[in-house]
């Protein structure tokens, strides 16, 4: 894996790879209105050859191998907590997935896929631009890349409120580089489309998708799912119980003006990304 992404490596083999792993589900459930969204976006028929970047505990290669049968899917991801899980699915499915432990900004693709696909998994390349151009190199002739990420942090109000309304509890937090590799590292769509640009991709399209992000039955829930998933739960990770209980019951009292017949179903705000090879 490549040098520069090592503490991504690190990050997402440790306690928050494990977390993930243990919590796809429910992660699958947060993203319940995004997933299906990229995947139209996507567009894999029948008989392609599709590469999952970051594909996480596997939902995404899933419905790409059903999509895309008899065709193949190759998914990578840097996370072993994540891919064992990946793998065990795959299995039971019974589905055309080939998985690798490794770094897509340097592993050594042929060629051979009609689409490179990623569900919030392009974001946290320490040299994005070299890291796509590699990708562009895994695309046959002709082949697209189709990817989903986040706006700002602002305006994914189940990110940012949860947050804003604890932020009072929470250790002083270090200013951080909007461009560092991280899940906001492309809230800026002209950044986003230099990169692709630069990286040889061609036909660049960046659509606007606003939704929401499933935080809970009810707003105790959406609060304790605060405290697992987003910038509060990274900024929470080292307090004591009492603050965290604190915490909870701050978010919670904030969470009901979230209150949808669904649940509790705050706005999501991402871009969908095209390109050409």
């Amino acid at each position: 894996m490549s040098a520069a992404n090592a503490k991504q490596v690190e990050y997402w083999n440790g306690r928050v790879g494990e977390r993930w792993a243990r919590r796809h589900l429910r992660i699958d459930e947060n993203l319940q209105q995004i997933t299906p969204r990229v995947l139209e976006f996507a567009g894999a028929r029948v008989g392609e050859t599709a590469l999952d970047v970051g594909c996480g505990a596997g939902t995404t290669a899933l419905a790409l191998a059903e999509a895309v049968a008899p065709g193949g899917v190759t998914a990578i991801d840097i996370s072993r907590p994540m891919l064992e899980v990946a793998k065990a699915r795959a299995v039971e499915a019974e589905a055309d997935i080939a998985f690798h432990l490794a770094d897509a900004s340097d592993f050594a693709f042929a060629p051979s896929f009609d689409l490179v696909f990623s569900r919030f998994g392009v974001m946290f390349f320490a040299d994005p631009v070299a890291a796509f151009a590699n990708l562009r190199r895994a695309l046959k002739p002709g082949g697209r890349l189709r990817f989903v990420c986040w706006r700002t942090v602002a305006e994914n109000r189940w990110a940012s409120a949860p947050f804003e309304a604890a932020k009072h509890l929470l250790p002083p937090q270090e200013p951080s580089d909007p461009f560092a590799p991280g899940p906001y590292a492309f809230a800026d769509a002209a950044r986003v489309e230099k990169i692709l640009r630069d990286a040889g991709f061609r036909d660049v399209t960046i659509a606007v998708l606003d939704c929401s992000f499933y935080m809970g039955a009810d707003a105790d829930e959406a609060a304790q799912e605060a405290l697992n998933v987003g910038p509060l739960a990274y900024a929470a990770r080292d307090l004591g119980d009492a603050a965290r209980a604190k915490a909870r019951d701050i978010v919670a009292a904030m969470m009901g003006q979230f209150a949808t017949p669904a649940g509790i179903t705050p706005p999501a705000a991402c871009w969908l990304v095209g390109a050409e090879s």
